[in-house]
């Protein structure tokens, strides 16, 4: 039985992302999706056995492959929660642990992950929340809890572990609490993401950003 799988749930890579749309086009949120999801599994792949790619999208499915990672077909008739559950009863059995993250959460690789994952050995249930009251990660024995993605969800995770006694250990990184689903987001990536796909992408895209004191903290531009 292996230590411990990556478990990331992929929605469809077109029309995804909606909010950037003043900012991005479709096809460019779309190469957004695929770098970001680069970086979160060559991230992973350091510290994982195996990375599994769930979603019910032939080229979300196509494009994980390229990358060499596994591949769960996702339910027809399926939500996000519903395809994790059925990630983690494939999951069951074959390792200790799962590990539970987004797909566009690029700076992940400056969170120690590696810290989390050793930790998680002795600890039963580890989460990181997300900006905004989500969840970011989730390290846990396949199944211990049922997923409540979507929402508040940080609090219903930990309630849900709290209840079965999990004791529920609660890590706070600014890194991976970045999803990314704003212009201002993508002025955090530039600021922060050295070394990432996500950043050298939105340099192709002559994305540009700057201080700024209005209702945002950076002012995010594109050159003509």
């Amino acid at each position: 039985m292996d230590n411990i799988y990556a478990i990331i749930p992929v929605s469809k890579f077109k029309n995804a992302k909606t909010r950037l749309s003043p900012f991005l086009s479709e096809e460019e949120r779309e190469k957004l999706l695929k770098v970001m999801l680069k970086d979160v599994t060559d991230s992973l792949k350091k510290y994982v056995d195996k990375i599994f790619i769930i979603s019910n999208d032939d080229d979300v499915l196509s494009y994980a492959k390229s990358l060499n990672l596994n591949i769960i077909l996702e339910n027809e008739k399926s939500n996000l929660n519903k395809a994790l559950t059925q990630a983690m009863k494939y999951c069951k059995g074959k390792t200790r642990k799962v590990l539970i993250a987004p797909s566009d959460v690029p700076l992940i690789g400056k969170t120690n992950v590696q810290m989390l994952i050793d930790a998680s050995k002795n600890l039963e249930f580890i989460i990181v929340p997300s900006k905004g009251g989500g969840t970011n990660m989730i390290i846990m024995k396949p199944m211990a809890i049922r997923t409540k993605f979507e929402g508040f969800s940080y609090t219903e995770h930990v309630n849900a572990a709290e209840n079965k006694k999990l004791n529920p250990q609660v890590h706070d990184s600014f890194f991976m609490a970045l999803d990314v689903n704003t212009a201002e987001d993508l002025g955090e990536i530039m600021i922060h993401g050295e070394k990432t796909h996500t950043r050298q992408y939105l340099k192709e895209l002559k994305v540009k950003f700057e201080p700024y004191r209005g209702s945002e903290r950076i002012k995010v531009t594109r050159d003509d």
